[in-house]
């Protein structure tokens, strides 16, 4: 096992193991899935409850949330209790960590050189265009289907909008602070650089696999992603370079939404 020096403000602080950097990511995407069914089930009992018609208050229910606009809502809530729920408990659980650049620090503070910002926007231009040949390469031709990317496209203007924002902005910001933040500095305590940047990388791709139809030629794409997000975050001593990286790969696939209405 490496040895690795500790800042001396780090010494008696708490800081992330791979238990508990496991069960925060686990917990995240729990609190997606409950999120999802409690403002399901209310917004569904709202709209349903306020029709009128023949019909039954069940079908009106059911036909409530089979609407694209209802279901980009469900998105957005769901991201924004999930997400403020997981950043309390992170700050909660890590607070001497949570500033500190190097890991095991969580990396939420500014980066030693602003260029790295300038790195960030690159490659979050670059990723996609890559890892979408990549990805098409290995699917010999078959399309990936996302969830969220068919629910934003289907949306009104006035919910794609918020949606797009949250997209590109918080469900970013969480994902590293877990991913990039959390577990690889729990996995850099265990082992050496190249294994904790290829074992955070690998589940960083396989927990995306439900919302990509559980397409295994999905999964290098989001790898490299994951694996430069990595090395943002350590080359820079900071958690933000990532996040924005992280964000400019998503708004990518967020204008798309906009493309495909703006010419259909």
């Amino acid at each position: 096992m490496p040895s690795r020096h500790l800042h001396p403000s780090l010494h008696d602080a708490r800081l992330p193991h791979l238990g508990s950097a496991v069960g925060m990511i686990v917990l995240y995407f729990a609190l997606q899935f409950l999120a999802s069914g409690l403002v399901g089930l209310g917004l569904g009992f709202a709209l349903g409850m306020s029709g009128t018609g023949p019909a039954s208050v069940a079908s009106r229910i059911k036909a409530a949330l089979a609407q694209p606009d209802t279901n980009a809502l469900m998105v957005i809530l769901t991201l924004l209790l999930a997400a403020s729920v997981t950043v309390v408990l992170v700050r909660r659980l890590w607070p001497a960590a949570w500033a500190h650049g190097a890991p095991p620090g969580l990396g939420l503070t500014q980066p030693g050189r602003p260029a790295f910002y300038l790195a960030a926007v690159v490659l979050g231009l670059a990723l996609p265009i890559a890892g979408g040949w990549l990805t098409h390469w290995l699917a010999h031709g078959h399309e990936v289907t996302q969830d969220v990317k068919q629910i934003g496209g289907a949306a009104s203007l006035a919910l794609r909008l918020p949606m797009a924002l949250v997209v590109v902005s918080l469900g970013p910001l969480v994902e590293e602070l877990l991913f990039r933040g959390a577990l690889l500095s729990a996995l850099l305590r265990r082992m050496h650089t190249g294994w904790a940047v290829a074992i955070s990388s690998l589940l960083f791709a396989c927990v995306h696999l439900p919302d990509l139809g559980f397409l295994w030629y999905a999964v290098p794409n989001l790898a490299l992603l994951a694996a430069t997000l990595a090395w943002l975050r350590l080359r820079s001593g900071s958690l933000w370079p990532a996040v924005v990286a992280h964000g400019v790969n998503n708004l990518l696939a967020v204008t798309a939404w906009f493309v495909a209405s703006s010419s259909g």
